[in-house]
């Protein structure tokens, strides 16, 4: 019976051993994951609050791809860098001075015209196709003619919902033909971030042209951060109470049972 007892102290001392070794381990492992993930996550939102401001749009003239009450996230950009298609936001004082959200269809040179025989918009003479307008009737790109030569250095803009927005067209009779100065654009809005959080994709209808569309803004990478961190951080920090609870030794009824049967 001693050797019996012996052998089995000794197989507890090393199981003990066992698990104190992958204890240590799971340990370092965790606290790993819970700075790694803390340095994602902190570093995530400074990276965010770096590149992009927030704002909530207050009329539906962008509607359907951004309505009215929708925070979104614009990044920070200059005027030199916009592209045809984005949809920005600017500054103007004869726009009545404060921040608008609009979508850019023509550049410094540009000639900006509709509608053509089939109903679209015009840059220099190429049709572009725009899916995302609405509130023309006859699947039209605008309620109102026009025809306008953009400045160097200017920017025209255009409402997604052609059929109430107060865009470049009721701007004409100005010295610039309705556009704004490039200087004017304080970001380029990537994503919708409430309700139902959505990027905001480059129109293909002006890849084509010179200049082509702009890249995707770093938003995923942002937000990839932020989750993949949160994701580490919380991982981390249920190892150890998971570890505990797993570790904790289990006795049978028939185990107690065989070692009073030894006894005896």
């Amino acid at each position: 019976m001693s050797g019996r007892t012996e052998a089995t102290e000794a197989g507890r001392t090393e199981a003990r051993v066992t698990r104190d070794g992958h204890g240590r381990l799971g340990g370092v492992l965790s606290g790993l994951a819970v700075a790694v993930g803390c340095v994602l996550f902190l570093g995530g939102f400074a990276w965010g609050a770096v590149e992009y401001l927030p704002y909530t749009v207050p009329t539906n003239s962008m509607n359907p791809t951004v309505r009215a009450g929708d925070r979104v996230l614009a990044q920070r950009i200059s005027g030199d860098e916009v592209r045809r298609g984005d949809v920005v936001v600017f500054t103007d004082a004869d726009w009545g001075d404060l921040p608008m959200v609009k979508r850019v269809v023509g550049v410094g040179g540009d000639k900006v015209a509709c509608c053509d025989k089939d109903g679209r918009m015009t840059v220099n003479g190429v049709p572009v196709q725009e899916p995302y307008v609405r509130g023309v009737i006859d699947g039209l790109a605008s309620t109102t003619e026009f025809d306008a030569k953009v400045p160097a250095g200017q920017l025209f803009l255009l409402g997604d919902e052609r059929g109430g927005s107060l865009d470049s067209r009721v701007h004409l009779q100005d010295p610039g033909q309705g556009s704004v100065p490039l200087s004017s654009v304080d970001a380029r809005v990537d994503a919708v971030v409430w309700p139902l959080g959505r990027l905001i994709a480059r129109p293909e209808g002006f890849a084509a042209l010179p200049g082509g569309v702009s890249g995707a803004g770093p938003v995923r990478l942002v937000a990839a951060a932020i989750v993949g961190g949160a994701v580490l951080i919380l991982g981390g920090a249920a190892y150890g109470p998971l570890a505990r609870l797993l570790s904790r030794p289990r006795r049978t009824r028939g185990a107690g049972e065989g070692g009073s049967a030894g006894v005896r």
